[in-house]
Formats: C-alpha cells, sequence, structure tokens
C-alpha cells in the first residue's frame, strides 16, 4: 500500500454517456489514493472503460465531477489532462503503427521535449526492449509488444496518474501475466495506477484496493484480497475464477 494516504483522483455523483440523455455512468462515486494501484472490475456493459473515458474528456460528463489533486478536471480536454499528469492506455489502436518505437515514444512526449532524454533512461529501466528495438515500426509488433509502447508513450510525460484501459484483452496468458507484471513495477516507480480489467481475479491479485461497478456506479469496494474471497463477489462477477 501507499506509504501516503493523500487522495488524489475523486469521482463525486458522476454521470456520463456517448448519447445526450442516455447514461452509462450513473452516479458513479469513488476515489484513489496517492500511489495506489485500483482495479476496476465488473460485467460487461457496467461502464468501466466509459468511466476512464469521461475521466480522460473523451465522454461527456453531465453530472458531478472529477478532481485531480483537488483541482476539477471535468470535461478537460485530453491534451489539457495529459499536461496536468493523467496517462490514458486505450484498449485498441494504442501505437501509430507507421511509426517506430523510438518515434511513437517521442510522441509521448510532445508536450515535454525537453525532458525526453532523461524519460527515456526511465523507461529504459522499466521495458529495456524497446529500446534495443527503438528503430523497430510499431506496426510490425505483436499484441503485447504494442501493449508496452503504448505504455511507455503515456510514461513519458511523467503523469501522476496512468489509466489502463483492459490492457491484457486479447494477449496470450504469458503476455497477459507480463503486462500485470509490468503494472505492478510502474506502481512500484510512484506512479498511481487505476485499471480497468475483464481478467478480474488476477487484477485484484496485484491491486491495492478494487471498485465492483454494475449499472454505472460502483457497488463494492475493499481491497483486492478482500474482494477476491468476498462471496457476493465470487458469485456475480467472478464465478468459478474466484473458487
Amino acid at each position: 500500500m501507499p506509504e501516503t494516504q493523500d487522495v488524489l483522483i475523486t469521482a463525486d455523483d458522476v454521470w456520463a454517456g456517448y448519447i445526450p440523455g442516455v447514461s452509462i455512468l450513473n452516479g458513479c462515486t469513488l476515489e484513489v489514493k496517492k500511489g495506489e494501484l485500483v482495479g476496476i472490475i465488473g460485467p460487461n456493459g457496467a461502464g468501466k472503460s466509459t468511466f476512464l473515458k469521461a475521466l480522460f474528456g473523451l465522454v461527456p460528463v453531465t453530472g458531478g465531477t472529477f478532481h485531480l489533486d483537488g483541482e476539477d478536471i471535468t470535461n478537460l480536454r485530453a491534451d489539457q489532462l495529459v499536461k496536468q499528469g493523467v496517462g490514458f492506455v486505450p484498449q485498441t489502436n494504442n501505437v501509430f503503427p507507421s511509426l517506430t518505437i523510438a518515434e511513437n515514444l517521442e510522441m509521448g512526449a510532445y508536450q515535454r521535449p525537453k525532458a525526453y532524454k532523461e524519460r527515456l533512461d526511465y523507461i529504459g529501466d522499466l521495458f529495456p526492449v524497446l529500446i534495443e528495438r527503438k528503430d523497430q515500426r510499431a506496426g510490425s509488433l505483436s499484441g503485447g509488444e504494442r501493449q508496452m509502447v503504448a505504455m511507455a508513450r503515456a510514461l513519458m510525460m511523467d503523469p501522476k496518474v496512468l489509466l489502463l484501459d483492459e490492457p491484457s484483452a486479447g494477449l496470450s496468458p504469458a503476455r497477459q501475466d507480463e503486462t500485470f507484471v509490468r503494472t505492478k513495477q510502474i506502481n512500484a516507480t510512484g506512479v498511481t495506477v487505476i485499471m480497468v480489467e475483464q481478467n478480474a481475479r488476477r487484477c485484484l491479485q496485484i491491486c491495492d484496493r478494487g471498485y465492483v461497478l454494475d449499472q454505472g456506479t460502483a457497488a463494492y469496494s475493499a481491497t483486492g484480497r478482500e474482494l477476491l474471497k468476498d462471496p457476493k463477489v465470487i458469485e456475480l462477477y467472478l464465478g468459478t475464477l474466484g473458487a
């Protein structure tokens, strides 16, 4: 668990959706403390990815607020949020396939070009294979390798919080496990992480705390270990995976 318990992200009674008058998030309230790794799980259609996209300014918030370090960031543009310390890794289309790995990383630092070399050293410690293969085009990489590039690019701006939208989706079991290990390593460097995951059991194994979203609201919250053992969560959301 993080040493400091100061709150970094708050979502207060957030309502959001893609179509006017139709809400996917229905009064969602949660908080994330500095240094935490928080997992968000729940059934399909519960609003998990919508929550991250609303936080990152990609889905309009029609009610409630998001705060970062006490500052209202509701409905800010994505580029403004990146500047303020929010990194986002979407589930799909998360790299520039025609660019090399190095060029993708340069794109990640476009708002802080002077910090590029310093951040590249940080990325090299976390993802040494990306530096070794920096001249390879991203479009030729496997799904797991692309995921590494996407995470690395988001980290180039030295974010306060990293938002991961189903980072293990579509990967082989070995690559999935590697993604969870990488996520834990990123969090260990001091980056707060909010992870939305379909692989609920693995997500809860590595996170400090978890939220279960259902019908667009936070239905349950506890430590990852507590949720793994909660009979109601096992029955409704984990199924045989929780046994």
